[in-house]
């Protein structure tokens, strides 16, 4: 008489089993926390580009000089509405706005803050400041914005007057 064997699995291959799927599932577990706790990131930082995009573009149509004296960087305006050249805009530091003041909606926890200044370290286009004779055909604009989550964006941009010579021209004379 031959004796049949049993088939199935023991209680080690049941348990070794259970341990496999356990940690298989965990590590899915896991990595699903992770992609879900920073699925929002991206789009952080895509909208603080898309403020700082709007707020350089916004600069740099502006005028070279200033429309009410001819000068460039005079005294600033008193509101940003009331902005009408480049140099305006030197030390903005706000919740992102339209460019007549008013909130934009959803945009609260981000910040902007604006630098112009006098680059003399770049040559664009054979285009530079002369340090001498304080000329003033070149400015760089910065912005930064930052967001939640420590997200920040910087963007840098330039604003130059190729019209501007010192010897003719008194408003390409800085303060």
């Amino acid at each position: 008489m031959r004796t049949r064997r049993q088939r199935g699995l023991t209680l080690f291959d049941t348990i070794l089993a259970i341990v496999v799927v356990a940690i298989a599932v965990s590590s899915v577990l896991s990595i699903f926390t992770v992609t879900t706790a920073h699925s929002s990131d991206p789009m952080i930082r895509q909208q603080a580009q898309f403020v700082a995009e709007a707020y350089l573009e916004e600069i740099l149509l502006k005028s070279f000089y200033d429309p009410d004296t001819s000068s460039v960087c005079p005294a600033k305006e008193a509101s940003r509405s009331q902005y009408d050249n480049v140099c305006d805009y030197n030390g903005l530091n706000e919740v992102p706005t339209n460019q007549f003041g008013a909130a934009i909606a959803g945009l609260g926890a981000y910040n902007v803050q604006v630098a112009v200044t006098r680059d003399n370290t770049v040559t664009l286009n054979g285009l530079t400041n002369g340090a001498a004779a304080n000329e003033i055909r070149v400015l760089r604009v910065d912005v930064t914005v930052t967001g939640p989550a420590t997200t920040s964006v910087a963007l840098s941009g330039y604003r130059t007057n190729y019209n501007c010579n010192v010897s003719t021209d008194a408003g390409c004379k800085g303060p």
